[in-house]
């Protein structure tokens, strides 16, 4: 289980075992033709999220890429949460605005009244019962690409295109188990066993994307896909974070060129940079993470004026948005801080 999923069961490591998450879901989808019980709507939802976690922060950018801001609302809680749940703490008051909840966890009880796993992000509401929708974050983004395509803004790239799919879902399972999980498999490790094999699978794999992408721009094809989106979140978190916090120290990200570059692509991307707020990742791993760091201390490095160095992935081709367009900035009140990422501080 990870932090994201623990919020109601306490501690984060286990001794003597290996890391398993949890995924049981909540499966219900919202759908064009409504098979659940939940069409498809404009402003019936609100997508409930954390820039803080990665899971959560995939959420973000897809539903900004693909333009969806008008038709599903976003509420964001902060980036630390007791073992209850999730909290609205950065809403004055700390009170959802739209809700009217001050934790996430409300919304999960007045459907499951006796819910019993984690209070996770992202969630979907459906904001006139106030009941949770669903939890399952791989769902989520591919239904906001498929079943939520009528409402996609003028020029949206297509992340998931039905001739890649096969080949997609293949990468984004390697990345999610290898990668995504990978590194809380390291972090939250209960052995010394446990965690060197979770190290050994981690670099493993992170040396097989870096063979992927030395001759291609993206993960799949020639545009941006939701593979690309899924890898972003933990590598935008491997120097803050992993790195140190979850051992996962055989290079740092600044040290894996190929890796470093691919990031530094997708991080000066409109949607992706402009979503990452790293003063809340490392305020979340550090502080809500006290089996690891009793002392709670937040680091203040490192420094992150690199991201914005050049790449030079523009020699490989590729069309990050292939026929469409990026998207405009983010509507107001759902900008980063400018003190919270180089994207943003540099541009002052």
């Amino acid at each position: 289980m990870s932090a994201e999923e623990q919020d109601a069961k306490g501690s984060y490591v286990e001794t003597g075992r290996e890391f398993k998450r949890d995924t049981n879901y909540i499966t219900t989808r919202i759908t064009e033709d409504g098979q659940d019980g939940y069409p498809v709507e404009p402003g019936r939802y609100r997508l409930v999220a954390a820039r803080a976690c990665p899971w959560a922060n995939r959420a973000i950018i897809v539903r900004r890429l693909l333009g969806l801001q008008d038709v599903i609302s976003m509420g964001l809680c902060g980036p630390t949460h007791d073992k209850r749940s999730w909290t609205f703490d950065l809403d004055p008051g700390g009170v959802d605005p739209v809700l009217g909840i001050e934790r996430l966890q409300q919304a999960y009880f007045k459907r499951f009244p006796d819910y019993e796993r984690g209070i996770t992000v992202p969630a979907i509401v459906d904001v006139p019962s106030g009941e949770v929708v669903t939890n399952n974050f791989p769902q989520i983004t591919l239904d906001f690409s498929t079943e939520w395509r009528k409402y996609h803004r003028e020029g949206a790239p297509d992340l998931y295109p039905e001739a890649l799919r096969e080949e997609i879902d293949e990468v984004a399972e390697r990345v999610f188990r290898e990668v995504n999980n990978g590194v809380y498999r390291c972090g939250f490790a209960g052995s010394q066993r446990a965690y060197d094999k979770g190290y050994d699978r981690l670099f493993t794999a992170l040396d097989w994307l870096s063979d992927r992408l030395t001759t291609q721009r993206y993960l799949v094809g020639d545009t941006i896909t939701e593979a690309d989106v899924r890898l972003f979140t933990t590598l935008a978190r491997f120097d803050p974070v992993y790195h140190g916090h979850f051992k996962c120290n055989r290079h740092k990200l600044t040290e894996l060129p190929v890796l470093w570059a691919y990031a530094r692509d997708l991080f000066q991307t409109p949607g992706f940079g402009d979503t990452t707020d790293f003063v809340q990742i490392k305020q979340h791993y550090y502080v809500v993470h006290t089996d690891i760091n009793p002392t709670q201390i937040v680091p203040k490095g490192p420094d992150l004026s690199n991201w914005l160095e050049p790449h030079g992935r523009e020699s490989l081709g590729g069309r990050p948005f292939g026929d469409g367009t990026p998207p405009g900035p983010p509507p107001v009140g759902e900008a980063v801080p400018a003190e919270h990422t180089p994207l943003l501080s540099a541009a002052e």
